[in-house]
């Protein structure tokens, strides 16, 4: 067996951050070795195992990737949106393949994300979820099958405090089911309805946010014919669901050419 993939967490002191800490010390394959957070954050300077509670690691945390001192193979991106574009130049920077599970991402840093992937292999998904990767193939074939005659809805539930809404995995399957329906994602979505909105066009998905609790994730997709309802449902337990899926993609993109990849690519390769 050869050396650990060698990891550097950008928003390691962040809740998924943490928890992929605690995860990866479980795992011998993977090793964080790198720790980043923002400028100004009181985390900077601190030791990473010690703030994930596995014990000190000698990782400390620095507000810069190209700060960290030690070699490492792939970054995890675990950062706010706004700072997503210093991610993706910073790893442009030190050439180094970038996972990023952000949601609430502007067209312009999407772009990024193209523009990185001509020199570095880039792996973006709006879910790190394993299952949800999955069910997103569900919904391309159940819709796909079933054509036309089955309406598409589709509701998703998070915490409180997410900020973005609809979820990006939730505008992520609509555009499944959009392409499988042949429509187009950018004109026939439907966000909620309210007052005398009329009959239900054909040509419309519907996608609906709920907010509450400490939710970590639900997503269900509905189709809906005339004589029977099908419901495709993801529901996340954890957070260690997606820290697991986080250390899945870096395993996949360490070695990986420069380009654009995602969940699927590497689970149906």
């Amino acid at each position: 067996m050869g050396s650990p993939v060698g990891l550097a967490l950008v928003g390691a002191a962040g809740r998924m951050g943490l928890e992929i800490t605690r995860v990866a010390a479980l795992e011998s394959d993977l090793s964080v070795v790198g720790a980043v957070e923002r400028t100004g954050s009181s985390s900077v300077g601190r030791d990473l195992g010690e703030l994930a509670g596995v014990g000190c690691n000698g990782v400390a945390l620095v507000d810069d990737v190209r700060k960290i001192d030690r070699e490492f193979d792939v970054i995890i991106d675990l950062i706010l949106p706004g700072a997503t574009e210093l991610v993706i130049e910073g790893a442009r920077a030190v050439k180094k393949p970038l996972v990023c599970g952000t949601t609430g991402l502007s067209p312009n840093t999407m772009n990024l994300f193209d523009e990185a992937a001509s020199e570095i292999p880039v792996l973006y998904t709006p879910n790190l979820s394993l299952g949800i990767a999955v069910t997103n193939q569900l919904v391309a074939k159940a819709v796909e099958a079933l054509g036309g005659d089955y309406d598409v809805e589709i509701v998703e539930m998070h915490h409180r405090n997410k900020g973005d809404a609809p979820s990006g995995t939730a505008m992520a399957l609509a555009k499944t089911a959009a392409e499988a329906k042949g429509l187009d994602a950018d004109h026939d979505l439907c966000f909620g309805r309210a007052g005398s909105v009329g009959a239900r066009s054909i040509r419309e998905i519907g996608v609906h946010a709920v907010r509450g609790g400490g939710v970590f994730g639900e997503h269900k997709i509905i189709l809906a014919g005339e004589h029977d309802q099908i419901e495709i449902t993801h529901r996340a337990s954890s957070r260690t669901l997606f820290a697991k899926g986080a250390l899945a993609a870096a395993r996949f993109l360490h070695d990986k050419p420069k380009g654009l990849y995602d969940m699927a690519q590497m689970l149906f390769r």
